[in-house]
């Protein structure tokens, strides 16, 4: 049996697809630990498109070196698509979606793609949050007001300049 471990992550706040795996802050404020990480760079403000949570610059240092090492792909989508599938995915009685998290690996369509070509696959994926905050972004996707955003890669280089100077090791 071959396990396939995929991240997927917003198009609008890619730390692993975009961002330099290199040492970064944990935090915006240069208060938290200098950690090996992939980062947009510490300095890094997302743009308000999105609902909350999944603004940060970086990404878990346990996950950034399991991608480092190949042991895990990756790949980012846009938020319309990620709507589309918490959409499907949203609890017929109470009304309520998954929270902005769990619905990046949903919209992959992993399962979509298996029953399309006749193959079983078990996928496994943390369906996590309740969306509860993120009714207002449901909302303006429902209005037609939610646009998709792609990170410019010009702006991870900008932010590079600002990275911690870290002593060479012996």
């Amino acid at each position: 049996m071959k396990t396939r471990l995929l991240a997927v992550e917003p198009t609008a706040t890619p730390s692993l697809t975009k961002g330099v795996y290199t040492f970064d802050y944990g935090d915006t404020a240069m208060m938290a630990p200098i950690v090996k990480m992939h980062t947009l760079g510490h300095a890094f403000v997302p743009p308000p498109i999105h609902a909350g949570g999944l603004r940060y610059h970086g990404m878990a240092p346990s996950i950034c070196a399991l991608y480092d090492a190949g042991y895990i792909e990756a790949r980012a989508v846009p938020q319309l698509a990620t709507f589309e599938a918490g959409c499907s995915l949203r609890a017929p009685r109470d009304h309520t979606g998954p929270g902005e998290r769990p619905r990046h690996p949903c919209c992959h369509r992993r399962g979509l793609d298996a029953k399309q070509k006749g193959e079983r696959r078990v996928i496994l994926f943390n369906l996590s949050g309740h969306g509860n905050f993120d009714m207002a972004s449901y909302q303006a996707y429902f209005d037609g007001k939610l646009v998709d955003y792609e990170y410019p890669v010009e702006a991870v280089r900008e932010a590079m300049a600002s990275l911690p100077q870290v002593p060479a090791m012996a």
